[in-house]
């Protein structure tokens, strides 16, 4: 199965994590997005408009590949990906939530934040993770003491990253993105204003420019 790290065709390096509260905004945004430079766009569906989002952002910009983040449930897998949705992704896991993502045929990024969760996924292998919540389980230096140990794991670290902890996580071996919400801020989604995030995506998206390892 295609890794979600490779969905992109340079590598998300910054995926925006989307929380859309009317649908009728989800195209100008993705294509917002988009024109900054970050395909790669994860809605989560903690709103009753995201699986709506999630079906606009699939029908009307085909430049997006649009997924869906806060999945907690094998009904939310099958409503998802019967939404448009190209990957997933959890904030944590169960044996169920696992196998549905497995057997939904898109990539999946299940959520984790202790080693022995990373370890039981490993067993299973499922190398692709989700870091959550980041900062408040250890952040960079947690990360980085894992890569030893660890070396299969890659992680998308969310939950807390902004534009000046991105580049510290993105320099560590194990990390291939991150996933953030700072370039779709609260007032500017209130206002409409799509050139600002476009302008904010242009930024993150400069994060993803090679970085020694």
């Amino acid at each position: 199965m295609t890794s979600v790290f490779d969905l992109a065709p340079d590598g998300p390096a910054v995926v925006p994590v989307v929380v859309i509260e009317d649908a009728a905004d989800a195209v100008p945004l993705a294509r917002a997005l988009v024109a900054g430079g970050l395909p790669l766009i994860e809605v989560t569906l903690r709103t009753p408009a995201a699986l709506d989002a999630v079906r606009a952002i699939a029908a009307e910009v085909p430049e997006a590949v649009v997924g869906a983040g806060t999945v907690v449930s094998a009904a939310g897998v099958a409503e998802a990906v019967g939404a448009g949705a190209r990957f997933l992704v959890s904030p944590g896991w169960t044996a169920r939530l696992l196998g549905a993502m497995r057997d939904s045929g898109v990539p999946f990024l299940p959520g984790v934040s202790t080693a022995s969760e990373v370890v039981t996924l490993l067993e299973q292998d499922v190398t692709d993770m989700k870091f959550f919540p980041a900062e408040a389980a250890g952040g960079v230096p947690y990360l980085k003491s894992l890569a030893g140990p660890l070396p299969r794991a890659r992680f998308c670290p969310t939950g807390g990253v902004t534009l000046t902890s991105a580049p510290a996580y993105l320099a560590l071996p194990n990390v291939d993105c991150v996933g953030g919400t700072w370039m779709l801020p609260p007032d500017a989604l209130t206002a409409r204003d799509w050139p600002r995030v476009e302008s904010l995506a242009r930024g993150a998206a400069g994060l993803g420019e090679p970085v020694s390892r």
